[in-house]
């Protein structure tokens, strides 16, 4: 330790800005990693005159980043058997289910193709889920109302409507972008009702989602982006879920409140449009 802070010195001291790492051992023999700079001060002459090192304890630091990697470990893991060990016999169900309505429909069969999309549906969503942190984000330039025109095609209804307000650009992954779009849209289509409009507009530091359906009570906005929580008897109550998660991902804020029509207004800020 003493021979490579010796050399960072003399690095510095050639007038360099020299980061590095290294292991304390404490007294009791505890090792503790750190991470630090060893800065060269100047004076008008361009001289170097003297040194500033810095050196900070990261134990925790990484610490947290051990624990992350194992978790993303898991929810790999976890989506493995989600992918193949609930999808397949899913897939098999439904093609037995379709034969069978073939040679006789009844209201029975029509439920239980009615239960098996819904299977369907939360496979796919606890598939995004557990993938939405798992890769690293595919930064672009991204048309806001481009990419809210395209999420709305694959989750809107002839009843309901898309009022596109936003001119902005974003720095984003637009697949995962899209995600946030159509979770939230499909959460206004479900709970918003028949005719229910949904407009995309512009804030100083993001983009909002409002609806001018019936709302969310005031005491149930901080469980709404929580795993399984829904208030619609068709829906997975991992939408909003997967919303936090993209958000998070992008280092964005995500906020419910209330719309100017009294109905639902996600805020979504933090949002960088360089």
């Amino acid at each position: 330790m003493q021979d490579r802070l010796r050399g960072w010195i003399e690095r510095a001291a050639g007038g360099e800005y020299v980061r590095f790492e290294a292991t304390h051992v404490l007294d009791d023999g505890e090792e503790v990693p750190v991470e630090g700079v060893v800065r060269p001060v100047r004076d008008e002459t361009g001289a170097v005159v003297s040194l500033i090192i810095e050196g900070h304890d990261v134990s925790e630091r990484r610490e947290y980043a051990r624990q992350l990697e194992r978790q993303n470990e898991r929810l790999e893991r976890f989506a493995g058997v989600v992918s193949h060990d609930l999808r397949n016999p899913l897939n098999i169900a439904q093609g037995q289910l379709s034969l069978a309505r073939e040679e006789r429909d009844s209201e029975s069969l029509a439920m239980v193709a009615r239960s098996l999309d819904r299977m369907e549906a939360l496979v796919d969503d606890l598939l995004t889920l557990a993938r939405t942190g798992d890769d690293a984000l595919d930064i672009e330039t991204v048309d806001l109302a481009t990419t809210t025109a395209a999420s709305w095609e694959a989750v809107g209804n002839s009843e309901s409507r898309l009022a596109v307000e936003t001119t902005r650009v974003a720095r984003a992954d637009r697949s995962r972008l899209r995600r946030l779009f159509e979770n939230l849209f499909r959460n206004a289509v479900e709970h918003g009702g028949a005719g229910v409009t949904v407009t995309v507009g512009d804030l100083d530091d993001g983009f909002y989602v409002a609806d001018d359906g019936p709302g969310i009570p005031e005491n149930d906005r901080e469980q709404v982006f929580e795993n399984g929580y829904s208030t619609a008897t068709e829906g997975t109550g991992l939408g909003l879920s997967i919303v936090r998660s993209v958000a998070d991902a992008h280092g964005w804020d995500v906020a419910v409140t209330d719309s100017r029509g009294g109905g639902t207004r996600f805020e979504v800020r933090g949002v960088d449009r360089s």
